[in-house]
């Protein structure tokens, strides 16, 4: 028997038909108006009949005046209910949970499209691998705005529960706002919002605490966390198992691991040679985390082969495989997986058209396969990254000026 074909019960009750999940990928697949696009629904039915048992989605932004790309998903009110709907529907007959994953960028927001750069403290970006990043020093957020702020993913959540997605996933990683307030680095608030770890670690219960109340207790909530931050005085292992433990009291549901920001990109690729030659980036830490949460663990990042996968589940060291790029080339990968392939993910990849370019034209390169997806087109692992790279630099011009004021 294959174990990544058993199913899961998640505390809240709800159950996932395996152990495969589809990590989150920027899709960048709305229109100018920030709103999902049938080829985003194209590329999730395709998704649906991958044989994952769990889909997160990309970034969902959470306010239309704070974007990470420029064709981001926004939902702030019931304007795209149907469209949502839609969306919501494209996993129907499989028994594969939709998530959505709700995310503000805090300083991360690209500064060509947005006006204002908002952040815990006034901490600029250094110069890193994140698309439109920029130095300039962004606005600390007052009180006031940290709650609206905090309404906002809760009203967000809520809208997308109505529309028929199967859970909310709350991306704390990867140097967004939630894991801005996490980081000593960034966030240097003296007020309660900051300082200790307890103080920095209150934006995101409380976050989790707003979704809660309006989604109930038998909805999933999960999270997307760092490992660390990777990044002289940033968000530490040590602080982060802390986190772990204060989520799991408050009884989320999944804990999904990843690490780095795009100042210090570890989910890209730069990681520590021990967890290079177990394959998966951050081993080390999930088995640690193990031992102090019965909370599930989804692990993302590097895994490629099946043999793996298999083993660090059946070692009990995590309970969810996460997959993300694959998923653009191999749309098929989680039937794969569980018919148990002889495809070597990562020696496949080798060949395609990324090879040696950097971690920012990566990204671009992996949404334009996703792209393809959504127009019926099969991948192409040749796929010129330099012609990607022109093309997405158009689109952020384009919204830059066709963006309507709000």
């Amino acid at each position: 028997m294959n174990i990544l074909k058993e199913e899961i019960i998640l505390p809240n009750g709800s159950t996932l038909k395996n152990r495969i999940a589809k990590s989150a990928m920027s899709e960048n697949l709305s229109n100018t108006s920030n709103e999902p696009t049938p080829q985003l629904i194209e590329v999730y039915k395709k998704w649906a009949k991958s044989g994952a048992g769990l889909l997160i989605t990309g970034n969902i932004m959470v306010d239309s005046k704070a974007l990470g790309e420029p064709r981001n998903v926004v939902v702030e009110n019931r304007e795209n209910f149907e469209i949502l709907q839609e969306w919501a529907a494209s996993v129907k007959g499989t028994e594969t949970q939709l998530w959505a994953q709700i995310n503000h960028p805090g300083r991360q927001a690209m500064e060509l499209i947005n006006s204002d750069l908002k952040a815990p403290s006034a901490v600029p970006l250094k110069s890193g691998g994140r698309k439109g990043a920029t130095k300039k020093i962004p606005i600390a957020l007052t009180d006031n705005q940290i709650l609206t702020i905090i309404e906002a993913f809760g009203n967000t959540a809520l809208i997308l529960k109505d529309a028929g997605f199967s859970g909310i996933q709350i991306h704390g990683a990867h140097g967004y706002l939630v894991s801005q307030f996490l980081s000593p680095y960034a966030n240097v608030r003296s007020d309660k919002w900051g300082g200790s770890i307890a103080n920095r670690a209150r934006f995101v219960i409380e976050v989790y605490r707003k979704i809660r109340a309006q989604v109930g207790s038998s909805f999933p909530i999960g999270i997307k966390l760092n490992s660390a931050d990777f990044q002289k005085g940033g968000f530490s292992e040590e602080e982060s198992m802390e986190v772990v433990q204060l989520l799991s009291k408050e009884g989320i549901d999944l804990i999904e691991i990843s690490g780095g920001t795009y100042e210090a990109p570890a989910m890209m690729g730069k990681r520590k040679k021990s967890s290079a030659t177990r394959e998966v980036y951050f081993m080390d830490y999930i088995e640690k985390a193990r031992k102090i949460t019965k909370t599930p663990l989804m692990l993302t990042g590097g895994f490629r082969t099946t043999s793996v996968m298999k083993d660090a589940v059946a070692s009990n060291q995590l309970d969810i495989v996460g997959i993300a790029r694959p998923f653009a080339v191999y749309p098929t990968i989680g039937n794969d997986i569980c018919n148990e392939s002889k495809i070597n993910f990562n020696t496949e990849i080798r060949k395609t058209g990324i090879k040696g370019i950097d971690g920012a034209m990566n990204i671009i390169w992996y949404e334009a396969q996703i792209k393809r997806l959504g127009k019926g087109k099969a991948p192409k692992p040749d796929l010129n990254p330099w012609w990607v790279f022109l093309k997405y630099s158009w689109l952020i011009l384009e919204q830059k000026i066709t963006k309507p004021k709000k």
